[in-house]
Order: C-alpha cells, then structure tokens, then sequence
C-alpha cells in the first residue's frame, strides 16, 4: 500500500462542492484503483465514470472527490468554509502549507 496525505470529498447527496471533506491519510493499492480512508474501501471510477466522483465507496455507492491537498487552500471550488483536517495528519498538512514536500509525494 502506498499511503498519501490527500484532500478527500463525499458528492453524492450534496451540491456541488457542498459536502464534508477531509485532509487525511488515503492509502493505495499498487495499481491505484483502490483507496482506504476512514475505514472505507474505494473504488477508482474509470473516465467518464458517474457524475462528479473519481471513486465509489464499495459498501455504500457513493461517490468521492480525491485529490493531492492544494498549498493555497482552494480545495472546495464552490462551497464555503475548509476540509477536516484529521489528528494525525496535522503536521504533515502544517509542513505541507509552509513549502514543504507533499507526504507521500517527496520525489514528484
């Protein structure tokens, strides 16, 4: 598993931009297809894929926005206000926001 510090938000049953998310630890399977976060299994949607998710939860069906975190803070597009950051990230985010490199992402 490959595990990396993203930016991470639920769509389905929200306007756009307008549901929680998270800055948070998602770790990968090799093939990139599978993530975990939050006790959840996802699935990567393939292009073209259902609405505005990049990844279905296996469990439940709904859709998901990841991404790698954004330095300036402009993850949510459209909607007000800022992701969760989870406990045991916070250092990583904080060193990440000052110019350090991305957890997970130090060599590109």
């Amino acid at each position: 598993m490959t595990r990396r510090v993203m930016f991470v938000q639920l769509k389905t049953g929200f306007d756009t931009d307008r549901g929680p998310s998270w800055i948070c630890w998602v770790d990968f399977n090799r093939s990139w297809k599978t993530a975990r976060f939050h006790g959840r299994e996802l699935r990567r949607l393939p292009p073209g894929g259902a609405g505005d998710g990049n990844f279905i939860d296996v469990g439940t069906d709904e859709l998901f926005w990841l991404s790698g975190p954004k330095r300036d803070r402009s993850d949510l597009r459209y909607g007000p206000g800022s992701p969760e950051v989870d406990d045991d990230v916070q250092d990583e985010y904080r060193a990440f926001l000052d110019g350090g490199p991305l957890p997970g992402r130090e060599q590109g």
